[in-house]
C-alpha cells in the first residue's frame, strides 16, 4: 500500500529539487524524507530521484509518475476542503506586490480578507516585478501581485488592472504644459520604475530613437521615492498617475504632453505556482481581481 506522506514528499523534493528543502518545507529531518522516499520507490518497483550536484534530480521515470503524485494530493485536498467551510482557510499566505498596487486598493483587500478568513496570516513583500517574479518561482512567495503575466510553466495568471502611464513634472519645471519634446524634456533627469523594468527599457528606447544617445534615467522600485524627486525638482518622471490625484489637484504636479509615441499601458496580474496547495492563492486572487475592478470603477466615476 502506498502511503500519501510518502507521495507528499515526493512531490515536494521533485518541486524544489532538494531533499533539505523538503525536509524544510515539510517540517521534518532529512533522514526522514530520504526514508520516505526509499520507501515509496520500493512500493513502485522504480527510482524516482538521481543525486545531482545542487539537490536532486528526477529520473525519467519520476517525471512521469509526478504528474499522477500531484493529482493524488490534489484529490486529498479536495476531499478535505469539501469536508469543511471554506471560510476556515487559515495558516500563512505569502504575497508579493509591486508597489503601484500598494499604493491603490491593496489596503482595502487586506481588509476584506481578514473579514472573510480571520485565520489567514497574510506577509506582505513590496518589491519590484523582476524580484517577485524570481521570490515566486523559488517558492519564496506564494502569491504575486505584478506587471504580468508570468509565461512560465505551471503559472497560473490573473488579470488585474491596468494604468495608463505619463509624463509628470513638477510646474515651474521651465516645460509648460505641453506638447514639448523628447529632446527638451531629456533635459533633465527622467525617474521612472527599476532598470529591468519594461517601462524603464521603453521609455530609454524611446529617447536613444529620438537622437538621444545617453539619456539620463534614474530607476526606482519605490513610487514615493520617485514622486519626492519629482516634487524636489530632480527630474521628470514616468509613472502611472493613478495614485496622484492629490499632488495633481493642488497643483505640485502636472502632467505633460510629449511629442513622442503613446507610452505603454501597466498592466498587472496575480500569479502564482499552480500546486496542491494552490487553493488559499487562487481564492486570495480572485478576491484581488475583484477589489481592483471595484476600485476602476470607483475612479471612473
Amino acid at each position: 500500500m502506498i502511503d500519501l506522506r510518502n507521495i507528499e514528499t515526493f512531490f515536494w523534493a521533485a518541486a524544489l529539487g532538494s531533499l533539505r528543502a523538503a525536509s524544510e518545507k515539510l517540517g521534518t529531518t532529512q533522514p526522514a524524507i530520504s526514508h520516505r522516499i526509499a520507501s515509496l520507490e520500493a512500493a513502485l518497483g522504480v527510482r524516482l530521484f538521481e543525486r545531482a550536484a545542487r539537490g536532486v534530480k528526477l529520473t525519467a521515470k519520476g517525471q512521469e509518475l509526478l504528474a499522477h503524485a500531484e493529482r493524488m494530493m490534489q484529490a486529498r485536498r479536495d476531499m478535505m476542503r469539501a469536508a469543511r467551510d471554506q471560510s476556515t482557510m487559515s495558516g500563512t499566505l505569502r504575497i508579493g506586490v509591486a508597489e503601484t498596487i500598494v499604493q491603490t486598493w491593496l489596503p482595502r483587500l487586506i481588509e476584506e480578507v481578514h473579514v472573510a478568513y480571520p485565520a489567514l496570516v497574510l506577509e506582505i513583500e513590496v518589491d519590484s516585478t523582476h524580484v517577485l517574479q524570481s521570490h515566486l518561482m523559488a517558492r519564496q512567495i506564494d502569491l504575486a501581485f505584478l506587471l504580468g503575466p508570468v509565461l512560465e510553466a505551471r503559472v497560473e495568471n490573473l488579470p488585474l488592472c491596468t494604468y495608463p502611464l505619463a509624463w509628470v513634472v513638477k510646474p515651474g519645471a521651465g516645460l509648460g504644459p505641453g506638447p514639448v519634446t523628447l529632446a527638451r524634456i531629456a533635459g533633465l533627469p527622467i525617474i521612472t520604475y527599476p532598470s529591468n523594468s519594461s517601462p524603464y527599457r521603453q521609455v530609454r528606447d524611446m529617447l536613444m530613437r529620438a537622437g538621444i544617445p545617453t539619456p539620463r534615467m534614474y530607476g526606482s522600485a519605490s513610487l514615493s521615492m520617485v514622486v519626492r524627486m519629482v516634487l524636489d525638482g530632480i527630474g521628470t518622471a514616468v509613472i502611472t498617475p493613478v495614485f496622484l490625484g492629490r499632488e495633481l489637484e493642488r497643483g505640485e504636479l502636472q502632467i505633460v504632453e510629449v511629442e513622442a509615441d503613446p507610452l505603454p499601458d501597466l498592466s498587472f496580474t496575480a500569479s502564482w505556482i499552480d500546486g496542491p496547495d494552490s487553493h488559499p492563492s487562487r481564492v486570495i486572487a480572485r478576491m484581488a481581481q475583484a477589489v481592483a475592478r471595484q476600485d476602476a470603477a470607483g475612479a471612473g466615476r
